[in-house]
C-alpha cells in the first residue's frame, strides 16, 4: 500500500489556514498547496467548511490537505489529507488509501519518521523546526541540523513545520531539506492574508530552488 504522489511542482510555501475564506487570496498569490485546519466547527457547519474549501481549490487547481476530519474529506473527494501521529492510530488508512486520497504525516522524532515511513505516505511533515506559539508541543525544537539529519532517512517529500516565518525562512530553504514549508502565521497580518507576505515568501522559495 503506498500513497499516490502529490506530483512533480514542489509543495512550496503551504500555508495551514482555519477558513475555507482564507484560501482564494492566497492561491491569487501563486500558492499551489494548503491545508484546512479546523477546530472550533463541527457537523453541518463543519462539514460546509470543508466543502467550500474543496469547491475553492479545485477551482484553482490546487493541491487541498484536510487536517484530522478523513472521513469528510473522503466523502468529498478532496485531494489530501493531513494525519497527526495519534490521528494515524484511529484512522482508517486504508479506507483513506482505497478513496485514492494523497496522506500527509505530521513526525516529530526519528521513531514517529519510521511509524511514517511504513504508512509509505504523500510527504511527511517534520516539526517543529523553530518554537512556535500556534500549537501547545510536547517536543523540543527539531533545529536545522536534525531536519538535515533526519531528512536523510527520508524517500517521500518532506514538509518542514512549525515556528518558519519570513524572518527565517532562509535557513530551512539552505538545508536543502523541504520540499513544502508549512507556516499559519507566517502569511498572515492582524490575522488576515498578507499578499506581500505570501508573495515575499513564494518569490525566496522559488529563488532557493
Amino acid at each position: 500500500m503506498k500513497f499516490k504522489d502529490c506530483g512533480t511542482t514542489p509543495l512550496g510555501i503551504y500555508p495551514v489556514v482555519d477558513r475555507s475564506e482564507k484560501l482564494e487570496p492566497l492561491y491569487r498569490c501563486g500558492i499551489t498547496t494548503a491545508q484546512l485546519r479546523v477546530k472550533d466547527m463541527q457537523g453541518d457547519e463543519l462539514e460546509k467548511e470543508i466543502v467550500e474549501a474543496i469547491k475553492i481549490s479545485n477551482r484553482y487547481n490546487a493541491r487541498l490537505f484536510i487536517n484530522d476530519y478523513w472521513q469528510l474529506a473522503i466523502k468529498h473527494q478532496a485531494y489530501g489529507i493531513h494525519l497527526g501521529q495519534e490521528d494515524i492510530i484511529e484512522a482508517d488508512i486504508k479506507a483513506i488509501h482505497q478513496a485514492d486520497i494523497r496522506l500527509g504525516i505530521s513526525t516529530h522524532t526519528p521513531k514517529e519518521i519510521k511509524i511514517a515511513l511504513d504508512i509509505k505516505p504523500s510527504y511527511v511533515a517534520i516539526g517543529q523546526i523553530f518554537e512556535t506559539t500556534s500549537k501547545e508541543m510536547k517536543y523540543n525544537p527539531v533545529g536545522i541540523e536534525d531536519l538535515k539529519r533526519w531528512a536523510e532517512m527520508v524517500e517521500y517529500p518532506i514538509v518542514a513545520i512549525g515556528g518558519i516565518n519570513i524572518d527565517n525562512i532562509e535557513l530551512v530553504l539552505k538545508s536543502k531539506s523541504a520540499n513544502g514549508i508549512a507556516m499559519i502565521s507566517g502569511v498572515l497580518a492582524d490575522g488576515k492574508i498578507s499578499k506581500e507576505k505570501t508573495k515575499k515568501l513564494i518569490e525566496l522559495f522559488e529563488n532557493a530552488k
